[in-house]
């Protein structure tokens, strides 16, 4: 005998009402998603990033050989990011390098003291050859991508090891971005990579040379270098300023002003010939001294916003 009953009204009445709450739900489920800002991350094989940029502007890809303003070309890459991703918020940068024994370098200690950029190390081996980083990466990659804490995902590198980070952080639903750099007469990219990413984009000489300066006899040379002490942050901030007031007599205040939304970023361009400028007024080269490099743009936003 069949022991199904009708449904009552009772019955009905409760259904209605568990959809009507599921529905409410989801309704605010959905604006929370909608109104949530987009996030984007860099993942930054250092090792690529000297050696592609090394030999594109100095010819080499040793690193004894030539400098390269790291700071510079950091800002430069997350004012790329800024402009392809409008909408979007910038997790922060993760940098990745070699270390023996994982112990930072000077060099790399000042990397890791700029805001926003994590420095993350494998080990370098006796040929001074990187270990360990990739799977820094795809580590990194891939767990930021299934705790949904990025929406996009910029990767500079060409290892063809990075392919299956790329696989799982799109099955969560991120989108990955891999940028390069050019390289002459060929490709510094593993192909597999390439088709795996949603887009690519390739950054050439012309955006490289300013932040990629060649040593004389093995040490680095600087025509605003000098020999006296280095400069305090007062006279440095001060330069900044005047770097600022000479710019706006210049080249007008609609051009200066086109910066104000950017703030405290400036352009990598802009900034590089900030840079350029107060070292000139110093005579001391302030690459090297991220600290004061703040404080120079400092200086620098310190007159602008004075100024509107």
């Amino acid at each position: 005998m069949n022991d199904v009953r009708p449904t009552g009204p009772t019955d009905l009445a409760a259904l209605a009402a568990g959809i009507e709450r599921t529905n409410e739900l989801l309704t605010r489920v959905l604006a929370e998603v909608a109104t949530t800002p987009s996030t984007h991350a860099a993942f930054v094989d250092a090792g690529y990033v000297y050696a592609a940029a090394g030999r594109l502007v100095t010819g080499t890809e040793d690193r004894r050989a030539f400098d390269l303003d790291a700071e510079g070309i950091i800002e430069a890459f997350i004012d790329k990011a800024r402009m392809i991703f409008p909408d979007s918020r910038l997790l922060r940068v993760y940098w990745y390098d070699g270390a023996r024994r994982r112990i930072h370098t000077q060099e790399q200690q000042r990397i890791a003291e700029l805001p926003d950029v994590k420095v993350r190390l494998g080990n370098l081996n006796a040929n001074n050859q990187q270990k360990g980083v990739d799977s820094l990466i795809r580590t990194d990659l891939e767990s930021l991508a299934r705790h949904r804490a990025i929406s996009d995902a910029v990767l500079i590198g060409g290892d063809e090891d990075l392919v299956s980070a790329v696989e799982a952080a799109q099955g969560y639903g991120a989108r990955v971005h891999l940028w390069g750099i050019e390289a002459a007469g060929g490709r510094n990219q593993a192909e597999p990579l390439l088709w795996e990413v949603d887009s690519q984009r390739t950054f050439d000489l012309d955006f490289c040379k300013p932040y990629v300066s060649r040593r004389a006899g093995g040490e680095f040379t600087d025509p605003a270098a000098a020999e006296g002490p280095v400069p305090t942050r007062e006279e440095v901030r001060f330069v900044g300023a005047r770097v600022a007031a000479q710019w706006l007599a210049d080249r007008g205040r609609e051009w200066v002003a086109e910066l104000l939304p950017g703030h405290p970023y400036l352009p990598g361009t802009v900034d590089q010939e900030l840079l350029t400028a107060a070292e000139g007024l110093l005579r001391h080269s302030l690459r090297g001294h991220a600290d004061l490099r703040r404080v120079l743009r400092d200086g620098f936003w310190d007159h602008v916003q004075g100024q509107y």
